[in-house]
């Protein structure tokens, strides 16, 4: 039991191959994500037995309520979940070296399926659980996700499971001569930003700095790659894409006003689902919704890639609490995807 030293190359080695090779692997659990969230603090904990890592939890603190700290393990921890002694003590093993941190929570949201009886328990051990009973866009992450079942699958297989307009929009985007091609050049990241920064304004929301983009990029090196959508030459739409464990997700997109018609985007999110399969992945994530809105188009989207699958449901927040105020003054602030998310 320990955390991990950082100035020891082969304790971090141990950390990053377990991490990395462990089926219950997820991207922003990589040491890569501290390197993105840099203004963030890093902490590293993880478990042995028999000398083996069997559990590991990368914990990211920021000050948010006051002088208080949030710990936060994006998607994590990882290790088997249902395994609720075993996260029991990843938290106490955390809990010893946090303790001069001035933290007021230890948050975890596994990638794990939500089930009421595993839900209770994780109550019944002494966590606060937030799923079910809260507003859906409370959480710091999407509890439902759009995650496309791809283990096993060829091109041909996955094309007849999606949605009849679906196929019919990626072979439409092929006719009219939209191009898309990936790479992990700072020409197209900066191309994908635009596209997204257009976007973004479009749809009323807000955007990280360019600076974040190539972060994530130089962060996962051949994990992660740039897809852009071109019409004779003239970028349309653009994607940033991430491989890592048993997912390739679709981590941001942007499109802008151009040749709208020709479908560029399904054919993009087609190139990048082939991705996966190259990478032998399980799953490829489009990313989180908060509800299952008819009238949100990009739910209706993304639904049509996984006409076959039903939406995941995730556990949702497992929330250690340290100070009861700081955690509901913490709750009561706009804290959701937005302020921590990726």
């Amino acid at each position: 039991m320990a955390l991990v030293n950082l100035d020891n190359p082969e304790e971090v080695k141990k950390y990053e191959e377990f991490i990395t090779n462990t089926p219950y692997a997820v991207t922003t659990q990589a040491m890569a994500w501290a390197k993105v969230k840099d203004n963030w603090n890093s902490f590293y904990i993880y478990l042995e037995k028999n000398n083996e890592v069997v559990a590991a939890m990368s914990i990211l603190t920021v000050k948010s309520v006051g002088d208080k700290k949030l710990a936060y393990a994006t998607r994590g921890p990882v290790c088997d979940i249902t395994n609720i002694e075993l996260v029991k003590e990843l938290y106490d093993e955390a809990e010893k070296h946090l303790s001069n941190e001035n933290i007021f929570l230890l948050r975890t949201d596994p990638e794990v399926y939500y089930d009421e009886k595993l839900s209770d328990a994780y109550k019944a051990a002494g966590f606060t659980v937030r799923n079910k009973d809260i507003h859906p866009h409370s959480t710091i992450q999407p509890r439902l996700n759009m995650r496309l079942d791809t283990e096993g699958k060829t091109e041909e297989t996955l094309l007849a499971e999606f949605h009849s307009k679906t196929r019919y929009n990626i072979r439409l985007a092929k006719r009219k001569g939209i191009e898309v091609h990936s790479s992990r050049s700072l020409e197209d990241l900066k191309a994908f930003y635009e596209t997204h920064v257009i976007m973004s304004e479009r749809q009323e929301i807000s955007y990280r700095p360019y600076e974040y983009f190539e972060r994530v990029l130089n962060a996962y090196g051949e994990n992660a790659k740039v897809f852009i959508a071109t019409f004779e030459g003239e970028v349309l739409a653009g994607a940033l894409c991430l491989s890592y464990g048993n997912v390739t997700w679709y981590m941001y997109g942007g499109s802008n006003n151009l040749h709208r018609n020709k479908m560029p985007n399904y054919l993009m999110q087609w190139e990048m689902i082939k991705w996966g399969l190259e990478r032998k992945t399980k799953y490829y994530d489009f990313g989180g919704i908060f509800d299952m809105n008819e009238d949100d188009g990009l739910y209706r989207f993304k639904r049509g890639f996984i006409a076959n699958d039903q939406v995941t449901e995730f556990i949702g927040e497992i929330d250690r609490v340290y100070d009861e105020e700081a955690y509901k003054t913490f709750l009561s602030l706009n804290n959701s995807y937005s302020t921590f998310a990726h």
